[in-house]
């Protein structure tokens, strides 16, 4: 475990880059993550966003790319175009969350 400062908040992090402590994140730190790996967010994003925390606390582990698309009613192409490339990866390290378990 590493910690580095992001935006003047220091944050404990693993090899990846994922905070290893959801409790360090904040809706401030949320945008500086997603320029880190460059995104903008949007309404839609911070709803995705929201929920995973929310789910996070709830189920006590990151929600795949299949409950976020359900549970939301956001078609997984939606999340593909929000997210690209890698969405469930990318949504967990936005909202400061450990990767969802089977992502790589």
């Amino acid at each position: 475990m590493t910690t580095t400062t992001i935006a003047g908040h220091a944050v404990d992090v693993n090899e990846e880059g994922f905070l290893t402590d959801p409790a360090q994140w904040s809706e401030e730190l949320a945008p500086e993550l997603a320029a880190l790996i460059g995104l903008e967010l949007t309404d839609a994003h911070w709803t995705l966003i929201r929920f995973l925390r929310d789910d996070y606390a709830a189920q006590g582990e990151t929600a795949t790319l299949r409950r976020v698309s359900t549970q939301t009613g956001t078609p997984v192409k939606a999340l593909f175009g929000l997210f690209p490339g890698k969405p469930a990866k990318k949504m967990a390290y936005v909202s400061g969350l450990p990767k969802p378990k089977g992502c790589v």
